[in-house]
């Protein structure tokens, strides 16, 4: 331990300097951090990493699932719930049956079970990878939230169809009356456990003599007990984590108040990109017991990275046949929320931005790390070696070219200038300011009004929000006005969580006005 524990803080360390390195250079931070693990490898004398199977899962998913669904807007997936549906379950499941289809032809002792598996395993985009390179493009809000709702569904339904796959290589049999009923039972009791228990959380919360720090202790314990909670009782962990997280995301402004909102915001930020970052770290670590696994079961390593680059085009492929066949239905079933583009050409490219967006990461070398090495029968486990080089190659290769090559093809095709309106956020946030305005004024004048002619400290009040100017001086603020100026940001909360109910309204910038009265509240408590 007392060697492990310098090289992980070094770890840490490497992670925050190329992620700094990756924003100068407008790269996506995951594709250094493999990079330098690859390097790092090769270094001789390093202490090995084996991380148990059992508990990669555990220690990695539920972390990231949890902050990514708290992320989200919910409303906004509701609005894409059906092109988010299709990518996050249907496209799935194809890409899981081509690459099973053409490993079971082309890779010698791949049984369709064994395809199956590694389909499963590669199937599902990492959100970490695209999220680190859109920040550097400009993309329609419509393009993130489909991007963010399919990341938060399809590791859940690629990792179902990767828990099957590995039942049947463990028994050889499948039987589809018995996998229906399992499949429903980890949906629903997944969602249900996720939800029951988030719901419990909430009431804790809201009830238990909590303040800021334990209120965010809390909240880094609670997606790890709805992850256990659910894989105890057989159904999804994944789902239980992201239905929970949602409906704790949406009950936020009830349990958590600002001190804790603010923290948690923090403490979240660091701790998911550490974990992040200590995943795509591993990637490349790897490399050498990866390589070394293969050459023991004696296959070359010029064949394992052909099967790597047959994989890797399946899955590109797969994913841009399967935007186009969305961009087609839409047309012909919905043909009034089919985008529409200035140019054919720019028309035909846009399903290429979905079908791009296709790097692999953490899901996928989470899943084939926690393939056993034996069955129960005692025998190795078949093809286990091959599965995580393919895997090994997929993620490098996806990173490298697809995540490379993104923001060339937006920016330099300028395929999504016809769908970003550059005044439209600015202005909903001039008109939300406005009716914030407003309303204050108005309840001020309504609640207030005896006050507002006996205090000056109220007239200030009055005076602040007719012209927009803050206060260059706080003696004016006593315990009574300070006690009415809070009152005054829960009545802002409170309208702009009705102003949410607006589907034309962006719930990003409702979320940055929110931010901004947590702020102000704080600012507030130390006066």
């Amino acid at each position: 331990m007392h060697t492990l524990l310098p090289f992980f803080l070094l770890m840490i360390v490497a992670i925050v300097l190329l992620e700094m390195w990756a924003t100068k250079l407008k790269v996506a931070y995951p594709i250094l951090l493999v990079l330098a693990g690859l390097v790092i490898s090769l270094v001789p004398g390093l202490p090995l990493i084996k991380i148990n199977p059992d508990l990669i899962f555990f220690i990695f998913l539920p972390p990231l699932l949890y902050e990514a669904a708290w992320s989200i807007s919910f409303k906004e997936m509701k609005k894409w719930w059906r092109i988010i549906g299709s990518f996050a379950f249907l496209v799935v499941l194809f890409t899981a049956f081509a690459v099973a289809v053409v490993s079971n032809h082309l890779i010698p002792g791949f049984t369709i079970a064994l395809g199956f598996l590694l389909g499963g395993i590669v199937s599902p985009p990492d959100a970490v990878s695209t999220g680190a390179i859109m920040k550097f493009v400009k993309i329609p809000r419509s393009t993130s939230t489909i991007l963010e709702g399919e990341s938060l569904l399809n590791d859940a339904s690629s990792l179902i169809i990767f828990r099957f796959a590995l039942v049947a290589v463990g028994t050889g049999q499948f039987v589809l009356q018995d996998a229906a009923l399992s499949f429903l039972w980890m949906v629903l009791g997944g969602a249900g456990v996720g939800l029951l228990l988030a719901w419990f959380f909430v009431q804790s919360h809201k009830w238990l003599p909590t303040d800021a720090p334990s209120d965010i202790a809390l909240t880094l314990v609670e997606p790890y007990i709805l992850y256990w909670a659910a894989e105890q009782i057989h159904c999804s962990g994944v789902l239980a984590v992201v239905s929970g997280g949602l409906y704790m995301s949406s009950k936020r402004l009830i349990f958590l108040n600002s001190t804790s909102r603010i923290g948690s915001y923090s403490v979240w930020e660091s701790f998911v990109f550490i974990l992040n970052g200590i995943v795509f770290f591993i990637i490349g670590l790897d490399l050498p017991e990866i390589v070394g696994g293969i050459r023991a079961d004696g296959i070359p390593l010029n064949t394992a990275i052909g099967y790597g680059v047959l994989v890797t085009l399946v899955l590109i492929a797969s994913r841009v046949i399967s935007s186009y066949t969305a961009m087609l239905a839409t047309f012909i079933f919905r043909p009034s929320v089919a985008p529409r583009a200035s140019t054919r050409r720019r028309q035909l490219m846009m399903p290429l931005i979905l079908g791009w967006t296709g790097m692999r990461g953490v899901v996928s070398l989470a899943a084939a790390l926690s393939i056993p090495v034996t069955l129960s029968n005692g025998s190795a486990f078949p093809q286990r070696n091959l599965i995580l080089f393919i895997t090994f190659v997929v993620i490098l290769l996806t990173l490298l070219i697809q995540g490379l090559t993104l923001p060339l093809i937006i920016t330099r095709g300028r395929l999504l200038e016809d769908f970003i309106d550059h005044g439209a956020e600015e202005e909903t946030r001039k008109s939300m300011k406005q009716g914030l305005k407003q309303h204050v004024y108005e309840f001020l004048k309504t609640k207030y009004e005896t006050d507002l002619i006996e205090h000056t400290g109220m007239e200030k009040f009055v005076k602040q929000w007719e012209e927009r100017a803050k206060a260059t001086d706080d003696t004016w603020m006593n315990e009574k006005t300070k006690v009415i100026f809070v009152e005054l940001l829960e009545v802002q909360r409170r309208y702009l969580v009705e102003l949410n109910k607006d589907p034309t309204i962006d719930e990003e910038v409702i979320r940055q006005q929110l931010y901004q009265i947590d702020l102000e509240e704080e600012r507030l408590r130390v006066l």
